[in-house]
């Protein structure tokens, strides 16, 4: 029996039994109007209605109606179909996600709802409470989260996504794929974020080799013999901060939790196999809609970050730094490079003399000697400039 209909029987002998009570004076018009939970103005016109057309006029004709606001088949059907032919697998969240993008209109709820009926969607099993977790920071900018995730984001493709967010809100500053996790990507992930929003307070990190030096294997890390990355940030004043557990970095953990279900998904969708569309997608795509649906507000007004007037001195700032001593062929050698050391004319060599190498983040490669850049080269050890530059 349809619950409609169950309700009707229901109301039509509850009546009946106030009704007859009415008539043999057992029940006064309010406590029979009591009995069926309406008022006694409601029981009398009930009366009026069973006198002229019998139980017939009883019946409720509103609950024999299709709602109003029932989707049409046709609606339901195209959302099924969709989700079975090209979205199979899908969290229900993210489906909805998608739904929205390209034009829909209905809630959440709905969506779910509706798949969950179609049997295409289990039900989710129910949550234990979970333990509470730590308060975000006050304003954007005070704290900035920073790691990495090695996945298979598409088939036979094993990369690293570096992703840079913030603790306040959630929002991702900074997020693309490289080769390898490592202090040039991060570097890169920094970079975009100051030319972007400005310089933060601190960051939070794991104990990775690049960010720390750690003397014992899961002991503390060395404040003081600081990393490449370490040196970097100690330049730019921004204070690091280490995480001794995944637990205590719950926050990134349960963000890439998310990529790798729906990145890996979208990729597929969108015929990517390679990292330079991938990049492409993220930044154009993925990036603004993430950002869109899990941005937070922040729990007070304002803003820690602090514009960095200058960004030309970043170039010498979020660099690897090298100390080498130049040979007696004037070269330098460098990771099985031999960078020639072009003749100037401030000194006709620089034999025995200690200078410095540094990598960029585009991979090209610098030789200083004091405040003088004397050469600069690209990846594979070749000069790609014979003026010398006044380093900043």
């Amino acid at each position: 029996m349809r619950r409609t209909e169950w309700l009707q029987e229901t109301r039509l002998m509850r009546f009946e039994e106030a009704y007859e009570g009415w008539t043999e004076s057992r029940l006064t018009q309010e406590e029979a109007a009591l009995l069926l939970g309406v008022c006694p103005r409601t029981f009398r016109r009930y009366i009026d209605r069973y006198e002229d057309e019998g139980l017939d006029g009883l019946i409720d004709k509103r609950l024999s109606q299709a709602s109003h606001r029932r989707a049409p088949v046709d609606e339901v059907m195209r959302l099924v179909d969709r989700y079975r032919n090209r979205h199979k697998g899908w969290n229900v969240k993210h489906y909805h996600a998608w739904y929205k993008r390209e034009g829909g209109t209905r809630s959440y709820t709905w969506v779910k709802n509706t798949l969950q009926n179609a049997g295409v969607v289990k039900k989710a099993p129910k949550r234990g409470a979970h333990r509470k977790r730590r308060e975000r920071s006050p304003w954007p900018g005070m704290m900035l989260h920073q790691d990495g995730s090695q996945h298979l984001w598409v088939p036979g493709q094993y990369w690293d996504l570096i992703v840079t967010m913030d603790d306040a809100t959630n929002e991702h500053y900074s997020m693309f794929f490289c080769d390898e996790e490592g202090t040039q990507s991060s570097f890169k992930g920094i970079r975009e974020v100051i030319e972007g929003w400005g310089l933060f307070c601190s960051l939070y990190t794991d104990r990775g080799s690049h960010y720390w030096t750690t003397p014992e294997s899961g002991g503390k890390v060395d404040g003081v013999n600081l990393t490449q990355f370490g040196r970097a940030m100690d330049q730019l004043g921004i204070e690091m901060i280490p995480a001794y557990s995944p637990e205590a970095r719950g926050r990134s953990e349960r963000v890439f939790s998310t990529h790798q279900d729906r990145l890996v998904k979208e990729l597929a969708l969108a015929g990517i196999t390679d990292m330079e569309s991938a990049n492409k997608y993220l930044a154009e795509t993925y990036l603004p809609a993430y950002n869109a649906e899990f941005t937070q507000p922040p729990p007070e007004q304002g803003s820690a970050f602090v514009e960095c007037r200058d960004l030309t001195v970043l170039d010498d700032i979020l660099c690897e730094r090298f100390e080498r001593t130049v040979r007696k062929d004037n070269c330098v050698h460098f990771e099985g490079l031999v960078l020639q050391i072009p003749a100037d004319r401030h000194r006709c060599h620089y034999v025995k003399a200690k200078v410095k190498v540094l990598r960029y983040t585009d991979g090209t490669l610098s030789i200083q000697h004091g405040p003088r850049e004397l050469a600069r080269y690209d990846s594979q050890g070749q000069e790609i400039s014979d003026e010398l530059a006044v380093a900043a």
